[in-house]
């Protein structure tokens, strides 16, 4: 392969205009650091793959999203399995959408035979689409392709919205592969960032259809990457990636598979349910809960379900991991059904399959709408909020003593489907136009008492926001410039909060490596390591590949405009972490008796100073120079 510009298809929403842009390899690697550029010139919405996008490595064919988040406020990268592997027949690297369409619109694009790209833009009557067959993100996707769909050589791939992407700041981006004629049940998201709401409400496109018949330089010599794997690993590729995404496809240590299906077979006492209250309960209450609720119910209907009947299949690209673990339609990934399962008070599977379907029928980011409703089920139970001041009919059952897994959980996932509702459709006060911290900071002064104060989010600039990661760990909660993604650390043991900050940075620098060629993160066991040296290999760029990541790494930062904690929880679910390490796991040393100490004398103070050291480790790690 001897690439020597990435080819960026540049179009002007406003009026259909587009013109084909290169830019020296070199200079830029691929959708991150290209992408960073183009949208502090253009504020444009990114959409690219990696240099090895249609190749014979596992992983490579991830589609990776950039620009300004609507409700992170900064910089973001979001990813998309598989939709670069029909992406690559465009034969460009990226599209940069910039300026606003007249009214919501289709994006057409298709490259037959070398030719140039057709790139056609077309109004529709969203609203109406919304509403019809299977509704929301997937009837748009469904229409869309019945529209265009035939007029490709080869199968296209759809990108859509739903309504979540024009009434609030976190809707996410949705899509699936095109099997047999049709739109397939495998969905696959760019949920965080809010990219969906961007592309809606900031460019007017509504879904984008795109494929091709265009036939690159793909690196796809098998013999020479078996050379590669052999010499560093002594094992053949496909070895070497079978042994690396065990984790994702089964396990037999924990006799399941997937993100779900191994997390809670391993989570234990670090369980969070029930809007994380459940950091506040004994060891021995947690791990009751996760034996009678989850071991003994809600994983055991997915290990019945989904293992048992090996409903696995992958995102689009050829891929050993066949990480999308099904029960018929329903996909069944750990943080959607963590943060729309037991944190909103729900075990069981097929209250589950409702609420997280619909979330993504109106096209949330799944991981942001679970934690924004396990909140509002708390102010619910707790009268902060009335019934009627969120648009429901009833209140949940938050109380863990004598709950059904299966009746309660119904009843908690019937209420959160009312505020769903309620939140498209601005039913009672429920705005979350500009976010869930600037309504919460809203109806706080109205209320004269702090609702912000038992929502767990991170905080950055004014207005942005982003529900972490499902893990009881400090990392999730830390000033990164981009978080919600796995750009820092959340390994479950206690770093001082200085050495958090610098791991957190060296993390970033790792996934960027691995955003930036287009790869999944589920392949890190052997990308991290192997990447740089395919780059060397095939382009002769290794030293100025590592030094543009660090160099995009500190770029990003320099935007950082994270915000000391605003919810009391957040305090307590740094210190509670540090006192069930001590507690439970023998976790005795100095530093973690010393953090105790400064909590337990003055809360808020201990909690400024361990923000500032993760700040502190942050900045040493992503200076330039």
């Amino acid at each position: 392969m001897n690439s020597t510009s990435l080819k960026v298809l540049l179009i002007d929403a406003s009026n259909g205009f587009y013109r084909i842009v290169k830019y020296k390899l070199g200079d830029f690697f691929g959708p991150v650091d290209l992408g960073l550029h183009l949208a502090g010139k253009y504020n444009s919405m990114n959409i690219g793959t990696g240099l090895l996008a249609g190749s014979i490595l596992p992983g490579s064919n991830r589609l990776i999203f950039t620009g300004f988040s609507p409700c992170w406020g900064g910089f973001y990268v979001s990813t998309m399995g598989g939709a670069g592997l029909v992406f690559d027949d465009l034969g460009i690297n990226m599209v940069s959408i910039i300026n606003t369409a007249p009214g919501p619109s289709i994006l057409y694009l298709n490259r037959e035979h070398g030719e140039e790209i057709e790139v056609i833009t077309e109004r529709v009557d969203l609203r109406k689409v919304w509403e019809e067959g299977r509704k929301g993100t997937y009837g748009l996707m469904d229409y869309t392709y019945e529209k265009h769909g035939q007029k490709f050589e080869n199968n296209p791939r759809v990108l859509s919205t739903g309504p979540a992407s024009m009434t609030t700041d976190f809707g996410a981006i949705c899509s699936a592969p095109v099997k047999k004629g049709k739109v397939s049940y495998i969905d696959t998201w760019a949920g965080r960032g809010g990219f969906g709401s961007k592309l809606l409400r900031d460019h007017n496109i509504a879904s984008i259809i795109f494929g091709g018949t265009h036939i690159d330089e793909d690196f796809r010599d098998r013999k020479v990457a078996d050379i590669w794997f052999q010499d560093r690993y002594n094992k053949k590729m496909a070895a070497k990636d079978i042994e690396a995404t065990i984790k994702y496809r089964f396990d037999p240590k924990f006799q399941t598979g997937g993100t779900f299906g191994v997390n809670y077979a391993s989570v234990g006492g670090r369980i969070l349910a029930f809007n994380y209250q459940s950091i506040y309960w004994s060891e021995r209450e947690r791990i009751a809960l996760h034996e009678n609720f989850i071991k003994n119910h809600y994983l055991k209907q997915f290990n019945e379900e989904t293992i048992k009947e090996k409903q696995q299949f992958n995102c689009g690209e050829p891929c050993a991991a066949v990480c999308k673990k099904m029960n018929n339609q329903y996909k069944k990934d750990y943080e959607p059904y963590q943060t729309m399962g037991p944190l909103c008070g729900i075990f069981d599977q097929r209250a589950a399959e409702k609420l997280n379907h619909r979330a993504d029928t109106l096209g949330f980011d799944a991981i942001s709408i679970g934690g924004v409703l396990g909140w509002l089920l708390e102010c619910l139970d707790k009268k902060y909020l009335s019934k009627e001041e969120v648009g429901v009919s009833k209140l949940p059952q938050f109380n863990p003593k004598n709950f059904d897994p299966v009746k309660d959980s119904n009843t908690n996932a019937s209420i959160a489907l009312e505020i769903l509702e309620a939140i498209v459709n601005k039913n009672g006060i429920l705005d979350m136009r500009e976010g869930a911290r600037k309504f919460g900071r809203v109806i706080s002064r109205e209320k004269g008492i702090n609702l912000l104060d038992c929502f767990v989010f991170n905080a950055f600039g004014r207005k942005g926001w982003m529900v972490p990661n499902q893990y009881w760990t400090p990392g999730v909660l830390s000033p990164m410039p981009i978080m919600g993604k796995y750009y820092m650390y959340y390994g479950s043991e206690f770093l001082s909060p200085r050495e958090l900050g610098q791991i957190n940075a060296e993390r970033m620098k790792q996934e960027i490596i691995i955003d930036n060629l287009g790869f999944c993160r589920f392949h890190r066991g052997w990308a991290e390591e192997m990447l740089p040296d395919i780059v060397e290999t095939l382009f002769g760029k290794k030293e100025q590949f590592l030094m543009n990541a660090a160099i995009t790494a500190s770029r990003i930062n320099s935007r950082n405009a994270s915000v000391f904690w605003e919810s009391k929880r957040n305090f307590e679910f740094v210190q509670t972490f540090i006192k069930r390490l001590h507690e439970e796991t023998g976790a005795t040393s100095q530093d973690v008796k010393d953090w105790l100490g400064s909590f337990e004398k003055d809360q808020q103070s201990a909690a400024i100073d361990f923000w500032y050291d993760i700040h502190k480790g942050i900045h040493e790690e992503l200076r330039e120079f």
